[in-house]
């Protein structure tokens, strides 16, 4: 796909996020890997009036070379596609079950959601719990680099989701899956639900392979 195409559908998906409450006001950041280098919404932009033509483009390390400055959080994006050589896009949001999720007192650290559903399973795996951090700490980064290798999403505490994917349409799908999944956690919190078994989910991932 051409990079003006790619432009366009980082715009039309942000705005579906926005559009339907996944996120707000000017939360949440997308990025697309290109050839060379990645595109990413810019600083202060709301992802449901995003700009094709003012998106930030940065070189293979990082550099800004185009468009409106680069978000704060695209350290957590670099991280990821360090530790992902596999992953062409990745969706962070601050979407509300997922973030009300990340402040339950009890969460499993290594596994924040049980495989409650065989999608959320296929689209997300495991959730890793990152300590909180305060926005922008660089140490964020080596927390979630850690991590990225071996889970295409993790949560940071007190913040939400990162989420990679193959492309953007797979990391968005997972995106929804995940806050989908947030939402029926909080429902069921408190009363033992049925979840999918250890031989249920190694079934799904022997045929549908990792996230």
């Amino acid at each position: 796909m051409i990079e003006s195409a790619l432009r366009e559908q980082i715009c039309t998906l942000g705005q579906s996020l926005f559009d339907r409450g996944l996120t707000m006001g000017s939360s949440g950041n997308i990025s697309l890997r290109l050839d060379e280098g990645w595109l990413m919404t810019p600083t202060n932009a709301c992802l449901g009036r995003l700009d094709p033509a003012r998106l930030t483009r940065l070189d293979a390390e990082g550099r800004h070379v185009d468009g409106d400055a680069p978000t704060k959080e695209q350290f957590l994006h670099w991280a990821m596609y360090a530790e992902r050589p596999q992953s062409g896009a990745i969706v962070h949001l601050h979407s509300t079950h997922s973030v009300a999720v990340s402040c339950l007192p009890d969460v499993d650290p290594h596994n924040c959601i049980p495989p409650l559903t065989a999608y959320y399973v296929m689209r997300v795996g495991t959730l890793p719990l990152v300590a909180y951090h305060e926005p922008g700490d660089p140490a964020i980064a080596d927390a979630v680099r850690g991590l990225a290798g071996k889970h295409a999403a993790v949560l940071l505490a007190n913040h939400g989701p990162i989420v990679a994917g193959k492309n953007l349409d797979a990391a968005v799908y997972a995106t929804e899956e995940l806050e989908e999944t947030a939402k029926l956690h909080l429902l069921l919190h408190g009363r033992n639900p049925r979840t999918l078994t250890e031989a249920q989910v190694a079934s799904l991932q022997n045929t549908f392979g990792s996230p």
